[in-house]
């Protein structure tokens, strides 16, 4: 009997020396790791298309306030244009004449151009009939320019109000604007809720 138990002991200590994971043990918690990726991701999708936009927004002001800024300090008028869905175009007018092209800068993606379907006009009331829109003119005149007093003009030296609409195709909630003021060249930014614009 004692040679049983000897036995016995040495199966035991045997199969104590395989331990593991056994492959499907392995692969219930790759899928609970997949599970949880996926929430994660999902839940953070939202959070993501907010930051994009918001990123695009800033991007859109920040070149606008350069333009103003240069067209000041440079005493020289900066053209502002829309030559795609998603690209500002700067371009200085040199003097006696010429144009000099500062730079095509493409915004942050995903977002582009658009008016979110049913967006109300932003507080500042420029219009909302396009994504761009200056002076009552869907895209804006053909000629749109900072001056060296920091105002924003057509090429007859009319002031242009305008608003310039930001968004991600199928998102309603990623609605951003930014405005111009003619008179003074300011720039504002707003963000879409569901009431409206907030500032």
């Amino acid at each position: 009997m004692n040679k049983q138990s000897a036995n016995i002991r040495k199966a035991g200590e045997c199969r104590g020396e395989e331990r593991g994971f056994s492959m499907i043990e392995l692969l219930i918690v790759v899928l609970v790791l997949m599970v949880v990726g996926a929430m994660a991701i999902i839940q953070l999708s939202p959070t993501l298309q907010q930051q994009q936009s918001n990123a695009a927004m800033i991007q859109i002001a920040s070149e606008l306030r350069q333009a103003r800024e240069l067209a000041m300090t440079e005493r020289r008028d900066i053209q502002v244009s829309f030559p795609a869905n998603n690209q500002i175009t700067l371009t200085r007018m040199n003097l006696p004449a010429g144009l000099a092209v500062l730079g095509t800068i493409p915004i942050q993606a995903p977002a582009v151009f658009m008016l979110t379907p049913g967006a109300p006009d932003t507080p500042d009331g420029f219009g909302n009939k396009g994504a761009i829109e200056f002076g009552n003119v869907v895209n804006g005149p053909p000629t749109m320019l900072f001056q060296s007093d920091g105002t924003f003009v057509d090429t007859a030296g009319n002031l242009l109000n305008g608003t310039i609409f930001i968004g991600i195709p199928n998102v309603p909630t990623a609605g951003r604007a930014v405005t111009i003021v003619g008179a003074t060249g300011r720039i504002r930014m707003y963000k879409a809720n569901p009431t409206g614009w907030v500032n």
